[in-house]
């Protein structure tokens, strides 16, 4: 059997499962669509758990990866979420890079932003504010309460007077999934990366003393 009397079933099967998927209103279709695509050519994701055919949802986890969690809804592994009650935007996840290049990320981001990026600059003492927020009112709460309270970031509180500093991030433009946020961010230099869950990448540098801004920028990623 000749390779083009393969593809094309498998590709009409795509475009009719894809054609699905376009009526679920939850699935982050920006974050998911190259992954699930994978997977639904590969056949690993068809059986259905919501009928007890479980059969695949190991290969299909496996095939999905890191990014189960936010497309297992696109293939109808779980249930839909109602975004509209958490925006995609109000969730993040943040990791520290090991191995940062701080002299890498400053010279990228001086002067001109490279395509497809924005440079933005804020003060330290603006990043921390939440951070303070936070511990001040789990301090009131172990004191009310006499309980023992981890306070988070206590390196972050030796750092302190350094708030008068500059905290220079980076977004990609575009949507991209969590594995080439972290990739991006590491080939720039960066300290660390946040990942906002609907797909928007942004990479911290050095001299930002938590997470950097929670704030969603990335101009053509923005629901």
């Amino acid at each position: 059997m000749r390779l083009g009397q393969l593809i094309v079933p498998a590709l009409v099967t795509l475009l009719f499962l894809l054609s699905g998927l376009s009526l679920t209103v939850a699935c982050n279709k920006a974050l998911c669509a190259s992954d699930v695509s994978k997977c639904l050519l590969q056949g690993l994701c068809q059986c259905r758990p919501s009928e007890g055919n479980c059969s695949c949802c190991k290969e299909c986890m496996l095939c999905l990866s890191t990014l189960w969690e936010e497309c297992c809804d696109c293939v109808g592994m779980c249930n839909p979420r109602n975004y509209s009650d958490t925006p995609a935007t109000s969730k993040s996840t943040v990791e520290e890079l090991h191995q940062p290049i701080p002299s890498l990320f400053r010279a990228l981001t001086e002067g001109d932003a490279p395509i497809n990026m924005m440079v933005v600059s804020f003060p330290v003492a603006e990043e921390l504010s939440y951070h303070e927020n936070l511990v001040s009112f789990l301090e009131t709460l172990n004191d009310a309460q006499h309980q023992n309270v981890s306070l988070p970031g206590n390196s972050i509180h030796a750092n302190y007077e350094n708030r008068d500093n500059m905290c220079t991030v980076v977004y990609f433009d575009d949507c991209v999934s969590i594995r080439q946020c972290k990739l991006y961010c590491e080939s720039m230099g960066a300290s660390k990366y946040r990942w906002f869950h609907n797909a928007c990448c942004e990479c911290i540098g050095p001299e930002c003393l938590d997470y950097g801004s929670k704030a969603v920028k990335c101009m053509n990623c923005l629901f």
